[in-house]
């Protein structure tokens, strides 16, 4: 009987040390930034525009690697008569994943394309633009 006791107490020991570790790891993974917070760690430069196909350069500015970046593309549509628009908005938006990891004060470019085209109407134009939606900061441990 106190062999099956003592087994439980050792169970629900390592139960509740293993979920505190969990917790205290979930605890420290994540930390939301706003944008300002975010462009000093990571920030998107040298963007072009060239057949709807978006380019540009993702530089790390933090002391650690970054990985996990995700990028927002908008293809905002503006009305050549603001006040009468037309009745369908072309304006589209995308996530892009970049792949690979950015080490600290690299940087990397990337090519966006979109399945579909993004396609041009009548009595406006274009205005296009990439910034990072988000991304995971890599803390080694300091020795």
């Amino acid at each position: 009987m106190k062999t099956g006791l003592a087994r439980n107490l050792l169970g629900f020991f390592v139960l509740a040390c293993l979920s505190l570790a969990a917790f205290h790891s979930i605890a420290w993974a994540q930390a939301v930034r706003d944008r300002e917070q975010s462009s000093r760690i990571v920030s998107v430069e040298n963007v072009s525009v060239t057949d709807g196909s978006v380019s540009g350069e993702v530089v790390n500015r933090s002391r650690n690697t970054v990985r996990d970046l995700q990028l927002l593309i908008r293809y905002i549509w503006l009305w050549d008569n603001a006040t009468k628009p037309g009745k369908d908005d072309p304006s589209r938006s995308f996530y892009y994943s970049l792949p690979g990891e950015i080490s600290l004060g690299g940087r990397t470019s990337f090519t966006f394309k979109p399945s579909q085209p993004v396609t041009n109407v009548s009595g406006g134009h274009f205005e296009t633009s990439a910034s990072v939606a988000g991304f995971s900061e890599v803390f080694l441990p300091s020795r």
